[in-house]
């Protein structure tokens, strides 16, 4: 059974920094993507930034290019999102989520499918992150 687990998040002033981190159990794919969604109260969830597993490369958003940073540490099953220059728009719920196998031969996802939920089959909790200005 796949178990996603966020931490990390908190409040901070406007400027400020948070890491998120997102642990997995029971996830053994090598090839897929993990990523970083966020929900406001009253909008939908909206992708931040995913990374591939077994591959390079990685999406953001754009209203979070420059300021948000994914990475990903493999022997730790962990994916983290370090995230800077925080404003008050950036406060919402933060859930990691994961997709199944992806094959590793498959063209890659433009960065619409990758920020997209509907391609993510896996999701955790979510941890807050509040910005005050």
């Amino acid at each position: 059974q796949v178990q996603l687990v966020e931490s990390g998040g908190g409040s901070v002033q406007t400027g400020g920094s948070l890491r998120l981190s997102c642990a997995a159990s029971g996830y053994r794919y090598n090839s897929a993507c993990m990523a970083w969604f966020r929900q406001a109260p009253g909008n939908g969830r909206e992708g931040v930034a995913t990374i591939y597993i077994g591959r390079s490369g990685s999406y953001y958003d754009d209203s979070v290019k420059g300021r948000f940073n994914i990475a990903r540490d493999d022997a730790k099953n962990t994916v983290y999102l370090q995230m800077n220059s925080l404003k008050p728009e950036d406060t919402a719920m933060y859930y990691c989520a994961a997709t199944s196998y992806l094959s590793p031969f498959a063209p890659r996802l433009t960065a619409i499918q990758a920020l997209g939920a509907e391609r993510f089959d896996y999701w955790g909790q979510g941890t807050q992150v509040t910005v005050s200005s």
